[in-house]
């Protein structure tokens, strides 16, 4: 566990950008992914999207 934190910190930020900008700040070397949950969440749109499928 000692050596894993002894090493350079490399993150990929999936969703949230604020956190991928709080990093970058600190000058972390971070990725950002932009996500959002499939159908924006919405369960019966999701459905719909599955039977397309």
């Amino acid at each position: 566990m000692k050596e894993l934190f002894e090493k350079e910190l490399k993150v990929i930020n999936i969703g949230l950008e604020g956190f991928a900008e709080t990093l970058k700040e600190r000058e972390t070397p971070v990725m950002h992914v932009r996500w959002q949950p499939p159908a924006m969440g919405d369960a019966d749109l999701l459905s719909l999207l599955d039977k397309l499928k």
